[in-house]
């Protein structure tokens, strides 16, 4: 009896066994299926708190950015700058003369250093001045305002709006010097108030000015006879500058106007002159006599064309000088025309309306040996006309520059000039002679 108990209780054991294992496996299923869903719904609330985070904290580099500069917060900006140009040159004698002016000569051409900036908002400013002779001058002094994105404002001295040459920065001339007649006509930055107009191809430039800062400051009885100085003028110049497919068109006219006032009957003589092709030499074979002029008109035209490497350009310019001395108003000319190519690859720089710095492809250091162009010239002048003999000069010139980096020059410059009715006669009066002068300068600015 005990014996069959025990087999019924076994068995009742074994076969519920498998019922109970079976609830506990349903149970687990079920624990397990819950995790699931509350891990996968505290997935969802992380995920929504980092959203909402993202939203409200602002970012680490909003939060800890650098504090502005002057520039950018509109405060006054100071940007000094400057030049250093050493030339050393020969010129030629005419036979029979003995000029100590002439022969070898060397001279700091330029030392120049000046600030520019903004004053915020739209205000800007600059400020240069030049001690290449010991002595202190201004060369320029204004203030400017941008009215829009297409109009400037200048105001104090500057340069008038004469001719491409003459515009164009020392920095970036081709020569050493400035065509003939941009000095012999008697270019030069005057005190006034111009605007500058630029929209897409065309640069507009008009302004009135008075005279050069040092003849308006000198005292009675000098160059400009101080405050008796009431010379005033007129300038104003139209560019039309397109790009045609990878080159660079510039054509361009100006009109010159000015009134000598008092100048003309109380101040010294105006002399129309040059020297010959560089500056050390002081010695000018073409030159008018003292004439008193009371009023001048001159104009000009421009055409330069910049493709890759080579460029070609060229000016004519004309002067009428009205003297106080009656029907006497003769009229000058002047011009050049020139070519110049980089062997190495560059483009002559240029930028509204003018010549700007040429950047160095392989610098010197950099994996190259800089920039290297050759530029060939024709320069007339001639100050003979309504009974005044100034002289006539043809001039043949060639230079090579060598750019070894952006912001380092070295000219070599050759020249031939031809002169008929000179100012300074040679031997046995002969006034018709040719002169050779080969120049060199080595520049730096920043």
């Amino acid at each position: 009896m005990t014996a069959r108990i025990f087999t019924a209780a076994l068995l009742a054991s074994a076969l519920a066994l498998p019922a109970a294992a079976q609830d506990r496996a349903d149970a687990l299923a079920a624990e397990l299926a819950a995790m699931r869903a509350r891990i996968a719904q505290l997935e969802g609330e992380v995920a929504a708190l980092k959203a909402a985070g993202q939203r409200a904290v602002p970012a680490p580099a909003a939060a800890a950015a650098a504090p502005e500069t002057e520039e950018e917060s509109g405060g006054p900006t100071i940007k000094p700058y400057g030049r250093l140009q050493i030339d050393a040159a020969h010129v030629g004698r005419p036979p029979g003369r003995g000029d100590r002016g002439l022969g070898l000569a060397n001279e700091v051409r330029r030392a120049r250093i000046g600030v520019e900036g903004s004053l915020g908002g739209a205000f800007g400013y600059k400020l240069e001045v030049d001690m290449a002779d010991n002595e202190l001058e201004v060369i320029d002094a204004w203030l400017s305002y941008k009215a829009s994105k297409r109009l400037g404002l200048t105001l104090g001295q500057h340069n008038n709006f004469q001719s491409l040459e003459e515009l164009t920065s020392s920095r970036n001339l081709s020569f050493m010097e400035r065509a003939a007649f941009t000095d012999a006509f008697g270019f030069e930055r005057r005190v006034g108030f111009s605007g500058t107009y630029t929209t897409g191809a065309v640069v507009a430039q008009a302004g009135l000015f008075t005279d050069n800062i040092d003849d308006l400051s000198g005292a009675s009885g000098a160059a400009g006879l101080g405050d008796e100085n009431d010379s005033h003028g007129a300038d104003a110049r139209l560019v039309y500058a397109p790009k045609l497919g990878e080159g660079q068109l510039h054509l361009g006219g100006s009109l010159h106007w000015r009134n000598a006032g008092d100048v003309a009957r109380f101040g010294p003589a105006t002399r129309y002159g040059q020297r010959p092709f560089v500056h050390t030499a002081d010695v000018r074979f073409l030159s008018t006599e003292g004439l008193r002029v009371g009023e001048e008109l001159s104009y000009g035209l421009e055409a330069a064309w910049l493709r890759g490497p080579l460029h070609a350009t060229g000016e004519l310019h004309w002067l009428r000088a009205d003297t106080l001395t009656a029907g006497a108003s003769p009229t000058f000319f002047g011009g050049y025309a020139e070519v110049g190519y980089h062997f190495t690859g560059e483009r002559r720089g240029y930028k509204g309306g003018r010549w700007d710095r040429t950047k160095v492809l392989k610098p010197l250091g950099g994996g190259g040996w800089g920039a290297l162009q050759l530029n060939l010239r024709y320069d007339h002048l001639d100050l003979n006309g309504d009974g005044v003999v100034g002289g006539s000069q043809h001039g043949l010139a060639a230079s090579l520059i060598w750019i070894p980096q952006d912001n380092v020059r070295f000219l070599l410059n050759y020249g031939y000039l031809s002169y008929e009715d000179a100012f300074l006669p040679a031997e046995r009066g002969d006034r018709s002679y040719g002169v050779s002068v080969i120049g060199a300068r080595a520049q730096v600015d920043f």
